[in-house]
């Protein structure tokens, strides 16, 4: 049903060009569309989340001793060791030491109280 639905038009289109002496208009129209959609989608889509990617690779990057971090899952401590894909933190007053992956680190600073 569809597939006769857009064929249809097709057709409809192609009368209308052949009608009007223009029919390379149309075929022009629909060449320019894909990869106009093609750019939007970029800037829209792409770019936006590869700028996220590379601030947060600078973030978990650029971590030194003494930092205070909240990881993915909202722990918030203090970095005690950087080693190669690990940070170890402390949190809370009773000095618990957590180990957790470098990747799982999603803010660095103090994060405002609710």
């Amino acid at each position: 049903m569809l597939l006769s639905w857009i064929h249809t038009g097709a057709l409809w289109a192609a009368a209308d060009g052949a009608a009007s002496g223009d029919a390379g208009t149309g075929n022009l129209l629909s060449m320019l569309m894909l990869p106009l959609l093609a750019v939007v989608f970029y800037f829209l889509i792409i770019r936006p989340e590869s700028k996220r990617k590379k601030a947060a690779a600078k973030l978990r990057n650029e971590l030194v001793v003494g930092d205070e971090i909240t990881t993915i899952g909202g722990m918030v401590g203090r970095v005690v060791s950087i080693k190669d894909d690990s940070i170890t933190m402390e949190t809370g007053a009773d000095k618990v030491k957590i180990k957790v992956m470098r990747w799982a680190i999603s803010s660095k600073g103090a994060q405002p109280s609710e």
